[in-house]
């Protein structure tokens, strides 16, 4: 048997332990926000901020890697369940973020200048928890097909 045949089959849970791999899953959202410094002057803001600092909104068509990273199970051969990990993303995060403003409408954003930076490190927040007992390895916050974050907790 190859080795990865070996890691396919089903191993009692006596087994010697099994590698840590990274599984992703990948989820699309649509949010606005004005990019806005309120202890800085409107022509600050719109020097640092340009087009971004538009005082009514301007949106974009997220889309979000979520990454976990975890033994293999050996009972499942997963991971992590990617079906589970969408439910627990789309519960934390995009029912919360998705056609709605990071600056009015989501609360784990309230105070936090909505950059893709802060983004990334809000959400990372909502989902480390709910991933035990793997763990979240890293997020990508694509803000449009040239521009991303990434975040690994760091």
């Amino acid at each position: 048997m190859s080795l990865p045949d070996a890691f396919l089959s089903c191993r009692p849970t006596s087994s010697p332990a099994m590698p840590d791999v990274t599984v992703t899953r990948r989820l699309q959202f649509n949010a606005a926000h004005r990019v806005h410094n309120p202890a800085l002057s409107d022509e600050e803001n719109e020097r640092l901020f340009g087009r971004c600092n538009n005082p009514n909104w301007h949106g974009h068509n997220y889309t979000l890697d979520v990454s976990v990273r975890g033994p293999i199970e050996a009972r499942t051969g997963y991971v992590f369940d990617l079906g589970a990990l969408k439910k627990i993303v789309t519960e934390r995060v995009l029912d919360r973020v998705d056609h709605r403003n990071f600056n009015l409408d989501v609360d784990f954003m309230h105070g936090v200048i909505p950059t893709s930076e802060n983004i990334i490190v809000a959400i990372w927040r909502e989902l480390a928890p709910a991933v035990a007992p793997a763990r979240l390895a890293r997020l990508v916050l694509w803000e449009t097909p040239n521009n991303y974050v990434e975040y690994t907790g760091e």
